[in-house]
């Protein structure tokens, strides 16, 4: 397992496509680890295999209770609800925007066996899911933010926070 660098949201690899993973074998394992190492070391909530320069569809995102799902060829198979809520991105350092996402989804893909898995997700798991496997189509949050107002400085909105809760 090796930490690795996270490409910033100028990269074009960020704009591509993944690729599906054609099958899960030991360089495919080792990406999954690399991916997990590098999301708790940046650290995130999630961590898509293209934002370390790896354009295949792999994904790892921090589920409850200090567990993390470790995906390949993740696919949205059913989305419900709504939830508007602020999101940053590892490859937008320093920045967060509002962003509307289900609240409920369910995820399919093969787990770092090759076995395949479907998970159910709600509120920020579910967004992180979302973001995360947007992220292997190419989009990034600021594409789906609310509003381009929204687009501000982490620090400002965890004051902000900070002075809600005092």
């Amino acid at each position: 397992m090796s930490i690795r660098k996270i490409l910033d949201f100028k990269h074009p690899a960020l704009r591509t496509k993944a690729k599906k993973v054609a099958r899960v074998d030991g360089s495919a394992v080792r990406l999954l680890d690399d991916l997990v190492e590098t999301m708790y070391a940046a650290p995130g909530a999630g961590l898509a295999a293209n934002q370390i320069g790896v354009a295949l569809r792999a994904i790892v995102v921090k589920g409850d209770e200090n567990q993390h799902h470790a995906l390949i060829n993740p696919e949205l198979v059913k989305a419900e609800g709504s939830q508007i809520g602020y999101e940053g991105c590892l490859s937008y350092p320093g920045w967060v925007g509002e962003v509307e996402r289900a609240e409920q989804v369910v995820v399919k893909g093969l787990n770092r066996k090759g076995k395949p898995v479907r998970i159910k997700a709600s509120g920020f798991t579910a967004r992180a899911f979302q973001h995360e496997i947007d992220h292997l189509d190419g989009i990034l949050f600021t594409d789906r933010l609310t509003g381009l107002e929204t687009l501000r400085p982490a620090e400002e909105y965890e004051t902000e926070l900070e002075a809600v809760k005092a």
